[in-house]
């Protein structure tokens, strides 16, 4: 969070000056934010397994309906219509639509493994159907394949058969073909990347150059000119400012830190022998994972352009608070419970007696 700080602190005022704004409107909006993302993850953080689902699925519940009324009541940003104006503040519903949907699903999951004559796979089934139509209607292509990644690969750590698996990649490819036939700006998203002289790609031409310029230790604190002329330098292409004022070693520092994160996660669910656990602190580290590595793959023109944040460093409230209730989830499937264990201590000793 901090990081992210820093990089608006670098990225933002050309921005703000080039719409009128006080240079450092987005640095005190996002210090700002800050407030409500710490108290989230920290109050998430302490949150136990039973009571973590029930506050998912109020969250899920709220944030569907949400992201349900976005089409029809939303303003049209960029021919999509993502956000809503609630007492004059913009939200994004989606965004903390994902980590809810996460968990429910591997609760889901988790039930059905336990539970064989509960129809958990049929109900995970229909709410992916359901999102990911809701995620369309705005549309969000972005935030639609990251769910259904994160989807498809709780449904196969779930121990479904690889041919289903096999399966829902042959549906997503088919409706990444029939969006590149019937939705315009997903077709030229995609010819820009694979023909870059059909359309117009300054945004990652320029991010492109951004990395040129900064070498290996970049050109100093303030000193990037890129900036000045990067529609999206604190949001999408925050990366890419951040590699020409402080270099590609930063972003590999970036890297580092976000891999070291999933990594751990990872590895702390695989040890966990809750499968719901397992399962949950599985999807929200792969969540937090592929969100990463889809910004900085666009930042690098190593995909097209997908308008996702870069994970607690890109400006943005919806972006910080939700990804600081992913995260407090996380660190409370996660983290260590003393009590219980020395609870457990006490049994064992007092049992031969």
């Amino acid at each position: 969070m901090l990081g992210g700080i820093v990089l608006c602190l670098a990225a933002s005022p050309p921005v703000a000056a080039r719409i009128g704004l006080d240079p450092f409107h987005f640095v005190n909006r996002q210090v700002l934010f800050l407030i409500p993302a710490s108290a989230v993850l920290v109050a998430t953080s302490f949150l136990s397994p039973r009571d973590l689902r029930k506050v998912a699925l109020v969250v899920f519940i709220v944030s569907l309906i949400l992201v349900a009324a976005t089409p029809y009541f939303g303003p049209e940003i960029k021919g999509a219509r993502r956000w809503l104006i609630i007492l004059g503040v913009n939200i994004q519903p989606s965004e903390f639509l994902k980590p809810a949907f996460v968990v429910l699903i591997a609760w889901l999951f988790a039930e059905s493994g336990k539970r064989p004559d509960m129809p958990a796979n049929t109900v995970a089934l229909a709410l992916l159907i359901i999102v990911v139509s809701l995620l369309v209607l705005q549309p969000d292509f972005g935030q639609t394949m990251l769910i259904t990644l994160v989807w498809g690969a709780l449904f196969y750590m779930a121990g479904m058969r690889f041919i289903w698996v096999l399966g829902l990649g042959a549906t997503a490819g088919v409706g990444l073909v029939t969006a590149f036939y019937t939705v315009p700006h997903v077709a030229q998203r995609i010819n820009r990347f694979l023909d870059p002289s059909s359309g117009d790609t300054f945004n990652i031409d320029i991010a492109t150059e951004s990395f040129i310029r900064g070498g290996w230790f970049g050109r100093g604190p303030g000193e990037g000119t890129i900036k000045r002329i990067l529609p999206e330098g604190h949001t999408d292409f925050v990366f890419a400012v951040a590699a020409e004022e402080f270099g590609v070693a930063l972003c590999l520092i970036l890297v580092a830190l976000f891999a070291f994160i999933v990594i751990r996660a990872l590895v702390k669910a695989m040890r966990n022998d809750d499968s719901f656990i397992r399962f949950a602190a599985a999807g929200l580290a792969i969540l937090f994972g592929l969100q990463s590595a889809i910004n900085m793959a666009v930042n690098l023109h190593l995909m097209p352009a997908k308008g996702m944040t870069l994970p607690f460093i890109s400006y943005g409230g919806s972006s910080l608070i939700s990804l600081a209730y992913g995260m407090g989830m996380l660190i409370a499937l996660t983290r260590e419970r003393p009590r219980a264990k020395l609870a457990g201590e006490v049994v064992l000793t007092a049992s031969p007696a």
